[in-house]
């Protein structure tokens, strides 16, 4: 499967379709199940206070993996996906409530590169806060 975006469509500057992320304590529950990722920062509130953090925060990798799902549901293909890299800023804290957190991403093609592919800078934000820096993924079109 190939991306069905083609590299002659897009322009500098192309946004992606922004998307929110919802976040409770069930998904991060889910997500340390899945990766083996079982820190009591992530789950234990007494723990994660004793330690500094104003609560509960989501894993650093399900942040990630959140943010460049704007790019892989744009591109049609996760494959399409050449190289990805972020900072990480600031933490996603998860309250214990009905609600939790909600991670809110954008992106915009930054560069046009050789090879069909490009740039694209992704901007992840949670209660206000840029939680994701330097947030880029290098993906090849059709």
């Amino acid at each position: 499967m190939t991306a069905k975006i083609s590299y002659d469509d897009v322009e500098v500057g192309t946004e992606l379709p922004a998307q929110s992320f919802d976040v409770t304590r069930a998904t991060l529950v889910q997500y340390a199940g899945a990766s083996g990722d079982f820190n009591p920062i992530h789950w234990n509130e007494k723990f994660a206070k004793e330690v500094g953090l104003p609560d509960v925060i989501a894993h650093g990798m399900f942040t990630m993996a959140e943010a460049i799902r704007v790019v892989t549901d744009w591109t049609g293909d996760p494959g399409a996906v050449v190289e990805y890299g972020v900072r990480f800023t600031k933490p996603v804290v998860v309250p214990n409530d009905d609600k939790g957190a909600t991670i809110e991403v954008s992106g915009k093609v930054a560069v046009k590169l050789d090879d069909n592919t490009v740039r694209v800078d992704l901007v992840a934000m949670s209660a206000g806060q840029k939680v994701l820096g330097m947030s880029r993924a290098v993906v090849r079109l059709a």
